[in-house]
């Protein structure tokens, strides 16, 4: 099997990466697991973070690297928290946590009736820490934010996620479900089509 690192420490996305990519061939391994500090994300824009973690990791690790940058971005608020996502508590003094980013989302909504929101994934391979053309796909997971949170599942901002055509948050989902539809899901869906097109080993 081809060994891949991923440029990110959350089990939660090894797990939904792992199972999606193991199908081709690919053995993941996070970049702690090698001893690969996580990389600045300084830029405004997912893919700019994206593709200096790909690279970042690449270049310690002398391995094809796979990096997403991925949050939510919500109508009300100006498509915040995006690229804040996994440190939105930490914008206003508070400890990094999936429940105090939960906690801080729900208190910036307050009052606000526009509840629309959208997951989004950019996900970027390169096969060296040079590579002039990294492999780049997009996924976008639209739905809205509730105050209450429901179900024990997924990560994040998942039980505050809901989806209104199936009635359900992301917390609610199976793994299986989530990893149908989910943003990531559909970027890795997008990123594993040109992995196929072009040939997976070929690719890497």
């Amino acid at each position: 099997m081809q060994r891949l690192v991923l440029a990110s420490n959350n089990t939660g996305k090894l797990r939904e990466f792992t199972a999606l990519l193991a199908p081709l061939g690919f053995d993941i391994v996070t970049q702690g697991d090698l001893g690969i500090p996580e990389a600045e994300e300084p830029y405004a824009t997912f893919v700019e973070n994206a593709l200096t973690k790909a690279r970042h990791a690449s270049r310690l690790s002398g391995m094809a690297a796979l990096a997403d940058d991925s949050g939510i971005c919500v109508d009300a608020l100006d498509g915040a928290p995006g690229v804040y996502s996994a440190r939105y508590a930490q914008t206003v003094g508070k400890p990094k946590s999936d429940a105090a980013n939960n906690a801080h989302l729900i208190s910036q909504l307050a009052g606000k009736l526009n509840r629309h929101a959208h997951y989004y994934c950019v996900l970027v391979m390169v096969r060296h820490p040079d590579d002039p053309r990294p492999i780049i796909a997009e996924g976008v997971w639209a739905g809205e934010v509730v105050d209450a949170p429901r179900g024990n599942g997924g990560f994040g901002y998942d039980p505050h996620f809901l989806l209104p055509q199936l009635g359900r948050t992301a917390a609610e989902l199976s793994a299986d479900e989530k990893n149908t539809i989910s943003h990531r899901a559909l970027a890795l869906q997008g990123l594993v089509a040109r992995l196929q097109t072009f040939g997976a080993k070929g690719c890497i």
